[in-house]
């Protein structure tokens, strides 16, 4: 909008009509420059949130990382505060240096046959020491072909003809024995090795080149392996005391399906549904019977189950208090950000008998929240209502800015924000579910998509197995082989 400002001679024929006439004149002025005002107001906005918006990554909110592309942060921001340990390993870190063996598979001795002074014969020579150096080194690997040929008699006495009996599993003509399987499944499941690849090891390792079709198969025969041991984990979850719960996007023919995690330090479990809501949880069968508490990042479905306690992941609130802070300057969010990490620091220094904060503790805690809750507010106050008193014309709730949000939730979810602080059996956040989706997404970025929906659930059925098998120091190839032979490891029900 542009200001018309009156001319030389519209001011001179104001004021030689009067003061009525000047003053109508400036009003006139005055409306457009308000006018302009609020123009240049709703702008200034638009243009804030815009800004806010483009601002938005990983680091300070709950955008994955995938949605940063290229574009990275000038300088890198980080939630954790200076420490005091030093850099390198800590006290009580486990080395990995190479020792000797106590027990060497093999020996070679060398013989002194001469004097390296005088050249004297020293083959009889009594031996009074020995210096050892052991090297240790993979023996040659090759495919080994066993052939099983039973017997054929002809009865004497009747004539029938009498066969012996070939073992468990041998059923075709020619095979792959679960050896071959296992490290194909090994390749595949564990290291996200693609399929061509996968075989390119086999020729290159053994001189034998599998089919991809060969690879395949393993996989599928591998998730049928598993099936009791990831019933078994199910029924363990839905028995836990806590659970963390995430939920993430993937590819399934060329479609957005999505990942469904539950787990706890224990156990992990997987499934791979079309929707992201109830429906596929409920299919999924853990959170409908679930009892303890559940640790999510504020997904409202998860709420619509009544019957477990719910804890919210402080990470996530850490970041959008960070964004609150950097994009609209926000005091409060710096002083919130101060108390959950002080609480924190509480829970963690309080001695390993003690299960919760003393009562003096927990209500000087609670009231710095409200407090810090409360300023929020007053630096944030909602738009007054519309001035002709009519209802808003747009159903739902009325849009609100990005900080009264966040506070809106920090003071409705209150218990949930600070169920860590109130049972010391929840956690602080829920990064244990977040580290079970990053191996999945590995997997994504590594093939890109999966090509079936069957494929992607064999594929999160054999990820459950084995990042169980892997969070109770079970050796994974050895699990995957003990699957394979029909006896897949199931973890023996203990307190989560």
């Amino acid at each position: 909008m542009n200001i018309r400002m009156p001319t030389r001679e519209e001011i001179h024929a104001a004021f030689e009509k009067g003061e009525a006439a000047v003053v109508e004149l400036f009003l006139s002025v005055g409306m457009q420059v308000e006018e302009l005002a609020q123009q240049l107001e709703k702008q200034a906005a638009a243009l804030k949130e815009l800004q806010a918006r483009l601002e938005k990554n990983s680091r300070n909110s709950s955008k994955p990382p995938s949605s940063d592309g290229y574009r990275k942060p000038n300088r890198t921001t980080s939630l954790r505060k200076p420490g005091q340990k030093p850099t390198g390993g800590q006290p009580g870190h486990d080395g990995y240096t190479l020792k000797p063996s106590a027990h060497p598979d093999h020996t070679a001795i060398h013989v002194v046959e001469h004097c390296e002074q005088c050249g004297a014969g020293l083959n009889a020579v009594e031996v009074t020491a020995h210096e050892e150096r052991q090297v240790f080194d993979l023996p040659a690997i090759r495919i080994e072909v066993t052939a099983h040929r039973v017997e054929i008699k002809l009865c004497p006495a009747c004539g029938t003809e009498n066969r012996g009996q070939f073992p468990a599993g041998v059923t075709g003509p020619v095979q792959y024995g679960p050896g071959v399987k296992t490290w194909a499944a090994y390749f595949s499941s564990e290291h996200f090795v693609p399929v061509e690849r996968t075989a390119q090891i086999f020729e290159d390792l053994v001189h034998h080149r599998l089919s991809e079709a060969t690879i395949l198969k393993a996989g599928q025969e591998l998730s049928q392996g598993v099936e009791p041991a990831v019933e078994a984990v199910k029924a363990q979850l839905r028995d836990a005391e806590v659970l963390h719960t995430d939920e993430s996007g993937v590819r399934v023919n060329k479609q957005l399906h999505w990942l469904h995690v539950a787990a706890t330090e224990r156990l992990t479990h997987y499934d791979i549904h079309a929707k992201r809501g109830k429906e596929a949880m409920d299919e999924a069968g853990i959170l409908p019977a679930f009892g303890g508490t559940a640790v999510h990042d504020h997904w409202k479905p998860y709420f619509g189950y009544k019957g477990c306690a719910h804890g919210l992941c402080n990470a996530h609130h850490l970041r959008e208090l960070q964004y609150m802070e950097q994009q609209y300057g926000q005091v409060w969010a710096t002083e919130m950000t101060d108390l959950l990490l002080e609480i924190k620091q509480a829970v963690d220094t309080t001695p390993e008998h003690s299960t919760h904060l003393s009562p003096e503790a927990l209500a000087a805690f609670e009231q710095r929240y409200d407090q810090v809750v409360n300023a929020g507010y007053e630096a944030n106050p909602r738009a007054p209502p519309a001035e002709d008193g009519n209802p808003p014309k747009k159903r739902g709730r009325l849009k609100q800015t990005p900080p009264l949000n966040l506070l809106d939730r920090l003071r409705d979810f209150k218990p949930q924000v600070l169920a860590f602080m109130y049972d010391f059996r929840v956690p602080f956040d829920n990064n244990l579910a977040e580290r079970d989706v990053r191996m999945i997404k590995v997997k994504q970025e590594v093939s890109g998509c999966f090509r079936t929906l069957a494929g992607a659930k064999d594929f999160a059925r054999i990820r459950g197995y084995i990042s169980t098998a892997r969070k109770n120091a079970v050796n994974v190839f050895g699990a995957i082989r003990d699957a394979f032979g029909g006896k897949p490891f199931i973890l023996s029900s203990a307190p989560q």
